[in-house]
């Protein structure tokens, strides 16, 4: 982007992006949803991810109705799945491009419909349908750092951006023990760790009116991240390490 402003030249451009004015329809997506649901707790959390449900805590920060933005750290491949799984509402995913052509697996973002997004490049269609999501009041799910480490990385400005835009309250997401799934249950490894993951307090940004400096969201992006890092062991947050760095003046905790 020009100068050290975010003048929406991203906002303009997402709302120039194909599909933009399409809307979204969750009821539509809702009877393939509950079979997925179905199938992953019957079949996946059975024969291919152990879950410690006593761990999973946290559920009752997430809102039963209206726009969420949930921030999850990235460890493994099957994160996204493990959230959406064990809440009690229906989550659209954003999830790089690639899944889709994953073989086997590629089936179930396109059943989910799953956001794709294309990380090399400024991707205005994948803003303009989470956006979407989100001005019908539902909840989305995002990596920030838009791929997988075992610890924090600096994160891009996506999350800042949509919950700026959207005015949505945003909930941190800590995720533990998902390496090494999906696998094969069985005896042989009945002493592995299940997997479980923990929703830390909701907050929202405070709103900027006009143009918004590209300092401010940059600034955004890590006062989110730093309320993810705090909820993770310290071997976990990485970039985000020193908490002491942490501030808050760009957020309102709910």
């Amino acid at each position: 982007m020009a100068n050290d402003e975010l003048t929406s030249p991203l906002a303009e451009r997402a709302a120039d992006a194909p599909g933009a004015a399409i809307g979204y329809d969750h009821a539509r997506h809702q009877p393939m949803r509950r079979f997925l649901r179905w199938a992953i707790t019957n079949i996946g959390w059975r024969f291919l991810c152990r879950i410690d449900y006593r761990r999973i805590t946290g559920l009752e920060n997430l809102p039963a109705t209206g726009p969420v933005i949930l921030m999850i750290n990235h460890i493994a491949f099957i994160d996204p799945i493990v959230v959406l799984g064990n809440l009690p509402r229906n989550v659209v995913p954003l999830a790089k491009a690639e899944v889709y052509r994953i073989p086997i697996w590629g089936i179930f973002p396109y059943l989910w419909n799953v956001i794709p997004v294309h990380r090399q490049e400024l991707d205005r269609r994948a803003l303009e349908r989470a956006l979407q999501v989100l001005k019908a009041g539902e909840v989305i799910l995002l990596a920030p750092e838009a791929t997988r480490h075992p610890a924090l990385e600096q994160a891009r400005e996506g999350v800042a951006y949509l919950g700026h835009k959207s005015g949505a309250a945003i909930i941190p997401v800590a995720i533990e023990s998902t390496r090494g799934y999906p696998t094969l249950l069985g005896p042989w490894n009945a002493q592995r760790p299940g997997a479980y993951f923990r929703l830390g307090r909701a907050f929202r940004f405070h709103s900027v009116s006009g143009r918004m400096p590209r300092a401010r969201l940059r600034q955004m992006t890590d006062e989110a991240m730093y309320q993810l890092a705090a909820m993770l062991p310290e071997q976990r947050r990485g970039f985000y390490g020193d908490l002491s760095q942490a501030t808050t003046e760009t957020i309102e905790l709910l």
